[in-house]
């Protein structure tokens, strides 16, 4: 009792067309995959655009310390 078989999907599938229409559900379609697309650049450029950042934040962090004479001047370390 605790799966459903090929019927029960079927029926769950024509009443969410029903419901929805086969028009709506082709444009959630086509922003659900424009949305995974989006993902998947964001993740490969913010890859590439992390190591930019932080080496122009050290580059700051490096600067802003040498302004003051109090602080000590320690070299950061990236992580692997």
């Amino acid at each position: 009792m605790g799966s459903l078989s090929i019927w029960h999907w079927l029926i769950v599938l024509l009443v969410v067309v029903l419901v929805f229409g086969t028009k709506k559900l082709k444009n959630i379609g086509a922003d659900l995959g424009g949305a995974v697309k989006g993902f998947k650049d964001g993740v490969k450029d913010s890859g590439a655009s992390d190591a930019d950042a932080s080496t122009a934040a050290a580059a700051q962090v490096t600067q802003e310390t040498r302004a003051d004479k109090n602080t000590i001047d320690v070299e950061a370390r990236q992580k692997s």
